[in-house]
């Protein structure tokens, strides 16, 4: 199993001959994904998370489009699935169930091939000083409320924002979902290019319990080969 970081929130996983391809904003697909069956999913219409590049594909490859409601690209006829908050559907061999974003549009659970993959999207616990506690007491509560959707899942591959911008709380959405999902590899993303904030909070004692898991991304067009998807057990 391949994971490609593009930039940002964009990655690809490669799993036998599929390809997803998630959030892309820049970047080059990797060469491998030539000849697999490419299912691209988009979270929301942001364009550090949607770009209209991504419909050339399908000149190239064997492509199915999944993307938020919220965008409003119709997508190449026939190649594209619309789908919204809090929906199950399967698409060939995936199994797709989408939560509700704290931010606009959705997050990414994704059953393919045995490997259980989670993509936030802006899925995350939001924590501004300037908005106030009324606006933060909300949004804790309802990003606790769509994690446990997902409480105690065993997943092979998560992919959760670590923004640094906001200071104190970076790692608050990180942690809770470490703490109540079985993941085995997470990849912090939406960082800006602030790599450095994956070494911040591997030496953050916030990370105690987890921190092994947690993949240090160094740089755009990286790939990590990680093992087949295993059986886990859940627990916090």
């Amino acid at each position: 199993m391949k994971v490609t970081y593009l930039y940002h929130s964009g990655f690809t996983v490669e799993v036998e001959d599929i390809a997803l391809v998630f959030d892309y904003y820049k970047g080059e697909l990797p060469e491998t994904v030539k000849g697999k069956k490419l299912y691209v999913f988009s979270s929301h219409y942001h364009k550090d998370h949607f770009q209209y590049k991504v419909f050339d594909w399908a000149e190239e490859y064997d492509v199915t489009y999944l993307l938020s409601k919220d965008i409003r690209a119709r997508g190449p006829e026939g190649k594209t699935i619309k789908v919204k908050k809090r929906q199950e559907l399967k698409v060939d061999d995936l199994w797709i169930k989408t939560l509700c974003s704290t931010d606009v549009g959705v997050a990414f659970f994704v059953r393919v091939r045995g490997t259980c993959i989670y993509h936030a999207g802006d899925l995350n616990w939001w924590h501004w000083e300037e908005e106030g506690p009324v606006y933060n007491a909300k949004m804790k509560a309802d990003y606790q409320k769509e994690i446990g959707a997902i409480e105690g899942e065993h997943i092979d591959l998560a992919f959760v924002p670590l923004d640094p911008r906001l200071e104190k709380a970076y790692g608050w959405g990180i942690d809770y979902f470490m703490r109540h999902t079985d993941t085995a590899h997470l990849f912090p993303m939406h960082l800006w290019g602030g790599y450095k904030t994956i070494l911040r909070f591997l030496e953050d004692p916030l990370s105690e319990g987890y921190r092994d898991r947690i993949v240090k991304i160094a740089g755009r067009q990286q790939s990590f080969e990680l093992p087949e998807a295993s059986e886990g057990k859940a627990g916090n």
